[in-house]
């Protein structure tokens, strides 16, 4: 099936579709508004700043508000819309996963990583004065470094890991329960074989045995960061797919439950209402009308 998102990188949000670059950070005052359509995915990370102004965003059906001192932190693929901008002061940084794991074979490091691939926590992180100072000073020297002429994609990564290792610190300082940083790493790996998988009927024991883990284990570390159970996590990843597939294209309720491998469609017509309180039928009418626009 065709993408119903544009899918896009680093090069569309500068307004230079061809370059190929994998980091980029640039200030609100200095950057264009991108040519790029709503709803979208991104194949990067992206971590927004605000330091004066109010903007909302979009993530998968969730309005954020983002307020002075507050970081946002957008991961690839989540569907994104671009909300409303007032008098903004601060700006964005652009990575991807290859320029962070520049000479680092280890892609756990990127999944420690609690605040990106934001799957279960809040993609939103507002600061005090003191931490957004140190964290805007390691911001400012890596928008310096990006402005030489003989700027280093070396040393910007390093200014790069800081300015993420700080994050994590401040996030880790909010946070009643530290997650130990394994089981972050698995539930992370759980949910990107989900993402790749979820149209087939896997079952939580078979995600488990590709993690080489117990199911068991795989349900205390789910439970543990979401308090749902890996079933629970799998229905809705479905769920969160046929909200797309309703709003954002013309299928009729039952060729998305087919497309889902719900071969029942009064069944996923049931599991769907369960899950977000309207039928299929309701939510396409109602939330189509909120944010399609095509």
């Amino acid at each position: 099936m065709k993408n119903i998102f544009p899918l896009y990188g680093i090069g569309d949000f500068i307004n230079e579709p061809m370059n190929p670059t994998e980091f980029e950070i640039t200030s609100f005052g200095d950057m264009q508004e991108p040519n790029v359509e709503d709803p979208h995915k991104h194949t990067f990370y992206e971590v927004i700043w605000i330091e004066k102004g109010v903007s909302t965003q979009v993530i998968d059906y969730k309005e954020y508000t983002i307020a002075p001192r507050t970081l946002f932190f957008i991961s690839p693929g989540q569907v994104h819309h671009f909300g409303l901008w007032q008098q903004l002061k601060g700006g964005s940084i652009f990575f991807t996963e290859d320029f962070f794991l520049l000479n680092h074979q280890n892609k756990d490091k990127l999944f420690e990583l609690g605040f990106l691939d934001n799957f279960y926590a809040n993609p939103l992180l507002e600061l005090n004065k003191k931490n957004y100072a140190e964290i805007t000073h390691t911001i400012n020297l890596l928008l310096s470094e990006r402005r030489r002429k003989d700027y280093s994609p070396a040393i910007a990564q390093s200014l790069l890991h800081l300015l993420l290792a700080q994050i994590q610190r401040c996030v880790d300082a909010q946070n009643k329960e530290i997650v130990p940083k394994t089981s972050l790493v698995i539930y992370k790996k759980f949910k990107s074989l989900l993402d790749s998988h979820f149209k087939t009927p896997l079952k939580a024991g078979d995600y488990a045995a590709r993690l080489h883990i117990s199911p068991h284990h795989l349900n205390h570390i789910i439970k543990q960061l979401t308090g749902k159970t890996a079933t629970e996590v799998i229905r809705a990843r479905n769920i969160l797919e046929a909200k797309r597939l309703l709003t954002f294209t013309n299928q009729t309720v039952s060729e998305v439950a087919s497309q889902l491998n719900f071969f029942d469609s009064s069944y996923f017509a049931k599991l769907f209402k369960s899950e977000t309180g309207m039928s299929p039928v309701e939510f396409k009418k109602s939330i189509s009308e909120k944010y399609r626009t095509r």
